[in-house]
């Protein structure tokens, strides 16, 4: 996995979390909700990514 590959994901996940959290300080739960799923989506990524790299080798 190249090192941009790894910061976007860090960063899309780092967003997700911050919408999250502002969704659970606001009581807004579609923001909780969109800030989990960017978050879940960026995990999957980092996952998918992973995977690509094991069989690289």
């Amino acid at each position: 996995m190249s090192a941009g590959d790894k910061i976007k994901n860090a960063a899309e996940a780092a967003k997700g979390k911050a919408k999250e959290k502002t969704g659970d300080a606001t009581d807004d739960r579609d923001l909780q909700a969109e800030g989990q799923a960017e978050k879940t989506k960026a995990d999957l990524k980092q996952a998918g990514e992973k995977v690509k790299d094991a069989f690289k080798d």
